[in-house]
């Protein structure tokens, strides 16, 4: 019987896993120095969490959950037994939500009280058709910033987040960074009933997902990727056009901040993003390396009302997150796939009695920040010769029956034109500072 991995999955092994784990570190460095501290959250969650955050209306909500159902559970679903809350339980789909009962619950926010700046990485589940950079199980890299309703923190989020792909070295002129802002309670709901009768009065002319979506989220019509309903909806009411004048000045604020920064942004009217929660200023970064309908590297948005779903205070925030395996698509179409280290040395034992001379100078050598390889098949020197090669070995050492008796052997460059000879009775001693001069 062979298995496979569950439709829509993918595993990370060797390079791929490297190439994320990269992108993770460089993300925490970059953030750290904004001011932002690391949290995980658990992987799943109550369902009602992410039903109260993200909208009830949502695809999220609607189409993708994956529930978690233990088998006592699951017994009671099938008896028609309803389950209390804490058994209603799904995969988390995005992160944002689950922070947000995190900082409340555990007491890290409070009304006025002080800024608090949190990244985060990790899985995410959603039931969608698989596809290039559409996982039902993808990764995704991201940061929150609540406590504070200043453009200022709108502009610095954004600023992070563009700062972030330009440490990987993608080059910005190849990426679109789109502005908007969608208003709030106050603007929104007029600008809403706009949309759904635009739509209705255009009935004939949208998809069935479009016109379901008149009653429930008649905003979420911009994200549709039918390309006859996007002409359609490209004619639609602009938001910009309706917004009250503290969300105007607000939105001008921070397009005033970011072209004093420096920071290359078209606006775009129709950028809604995907959740209920979003209000004010939203963001997105996209990517024209061919990627199709999947060009959204990451984006985000400021969520003002979101915390006050989750408990009796009003807290804005706002933050982004970043397709990881989208990103990792662009990187590598631009040459910039991270290069796993290779082996610094290979100790090779060319006969049976230097074996656990070969196996102690491994462990003392690891113990001084040297990666080492050695054999554990009992394979031929050849062999072991095969391996140095294969792993990309930067030195080899081969210690025998000879060099234990005359206390020596020899550290050869598999790279360059360079051999020494080291004594080993300080082997660990002499190695250091032979492959620390050679490197100078």
């Amino acid at each position: 019987m062979s298995f496979r991995a569950p439709k829509g999955t993918n595993d990370l092994i060797a390079q791929d896993a490297w190439g994320y784990l990269n992108i993770c570190k460089q993300a925490a460095e970059i953030f750290f120095r904004y001011g932002y501290q690391p949290i995980q959250t658990p992987t799943f969650e109550s369902l009602d969490a992410f039903v109260r955050g993200i909208g009830s209306a949502t695809d999220v909500i609607g189409k993708e959950m994956f529930y978690v159902n233990s088998a006592t559970s699951l017994e009671k679903l099938i008896a028609g037994v309803e389950l209390k809350a804490d058994e209603r339980l799904a995969l988390r789909p995005e992160m944002t939500a689950g922070v947000a009962r995190a900082v409340l619950e555990r007491g890290v926010v409070v009304a006025d009280g002080p800024l608090v700046k949190l990244h985060y990485a990790g899985s995410m589940f959603r039931h969608e058709r698989p596809q290039k950079g559409r996982l039902r199980e993808f990764h995704q890299i991201g940061a929150e910033c609540i406590g504070s309703a200043e453009p200022t923190a709108d502009a610095e989020v954004i600023m992070m987040f563009i700062h972030f792909f330009e440490s990987l070295g993608l080059p910005k002129e190849r990426f679109t960074l789109l502005l908007n802002s969608m208003g709030d309670e106050h603007c929104r709901p007029a600008y809403r009933e706009q949309v759904k009768q635009y739509v209705l009065d255009h009935a004939g002319q949208l998809c069935e997902d479009c016109l379901r979506r008149a009653d429930t989220n008649p905003l979420r019509a911009f994200d549709c990727k039918n390309p006859n309903c996007q002409s359609i909806m490209a004619e639609a009411p602009v938001i910009t056009d309706a917004l009250c004048p503290e969300c105007a000045d607000h939105y001008a604020e921070v397009k005033r901040l970011l072209d004093k920064a420096g920071i290359t942004y078209v606006e775009d009217p129709y950028l809604v993003r995907g959740l209920d929660y979003y209000t004010r200023t939203v963001f997105e970064l996209q990517s024209d390396d061919g990627q199709g309908a999947q060009n959204a590297l990451g984006g985000g948005g400021r969520y003002d009302r979101l915390l006050q779903e989750f408990g009796d205070k009003s807290i804005p925030g706002l933050g982004f997150a970043i397709g990881c395996e989208r990103l990792l698509m662009a990187l590598e179409s631009r040459g910039l796939k991270a290069v796993m280290p290779s082996v610094q040395v290979y100790l090779a034992a060319a006969s049976d009695d230097a074996r656990p001379t070969v196996f102690l100078l491994a462990d003392e050598l690891r113990r001084n920040a040297f990666s080492v390889e050695i054999d554990h098949q009992s394979r031929s020197l050849k062999s072991q010769l095969k391996s140095a090669d294969r792993l990309g070995a930067e030195y080899l050492v081969a210690i025998g029956s000879d060099e234990l008796s005359c206390g020596v052997a020899t550290l050869r460059s598999l790279r360059e034109d360079f051999s020494v000879e080291f004594g080993l009775a300080d082997a660990v001693q002499n190695l250091c500072i032979i492959m620390q001069k050679n490197k100078c």
